[in-house]
């Protein structure tokens, strides 16, 4: 892959713990390594900085996205290969971040819930079961899935080298150098 790659951002959306992090981690690196610019936005990162006083609501979590959005759109206008791992949830709020951006790639990060709840380290699973918190995605919230995703990782049967290197076979097929 060539040094002077032009704006893009990859969103990787799905539920808590199917991956998203270890393979934005993966496509990051794979990224820097080849000499390319490129930033990382997690999802929970920037609700602690940028988002803080959102909530999980419907509305919340589609403001939520705008912003990553918004900063993805910032980054990758100015050359930036952006990697977004965000759950995102509403599929209407990622297709309108993939309008404004334009040079978007999404990728599907899908574990079945069962995987998903027994990888789960933070417990987010297991309290939303026992009714201590609401508003979590996949148990009391929807998630939808993309209809026609760039990439889907099924974390469930592959490593996450493998997923990363499924997202940058992607970014080099795409066309991405300038």
């Amino acid at each position: 892959m060539s040094t002077n790659l032009r704006g893009l951002t990859i969103w990787l959306t799905g539920l808590s713990s199917a991956g998203k992090t270890t393979i934005a981690a993966a496509v990051c690196e794979g990224l820097r390594e080849r000499g390319c610019k490129a930033e990382w936005l997690d999802g929970d990162v920037v609700r602690q900085h940028l988002c803080r006083g959102l909530g999980f609501t419907k509305a919340d979590r589609d403001e939520n996205i705008r912003r990553i959005g918004f900063v993805a759109e910032l980054l990758t206008r100015n050359g930036i290969v952006t990697v977004v791992s965000a759950i995102s949830p509403y599929r209407a709020a990622r297709d309108e971040v993939r309008r404004r951006i334009g040079h978007f790639l999404e990728v599907y990060v899908n574990a079945p819930i069962e995987v998903c709840e027994v990888r789960d380290l933070k417990g987010i699973y297991r309290r939303a079961r026992a009714g201590e918190i609401s508003h979590v995605t996949g148990i009391d919230d929807p998630y939808e899935p993309p209809f026609a995703p760039d990439v889907e990782c099924r974390t469930d049967r592959e490593t996450p080298a493998e997923s990363a290197a499924s997202v940058l076979r992607v970014v080099d097929r795409i066309g991405a150098r300038t």
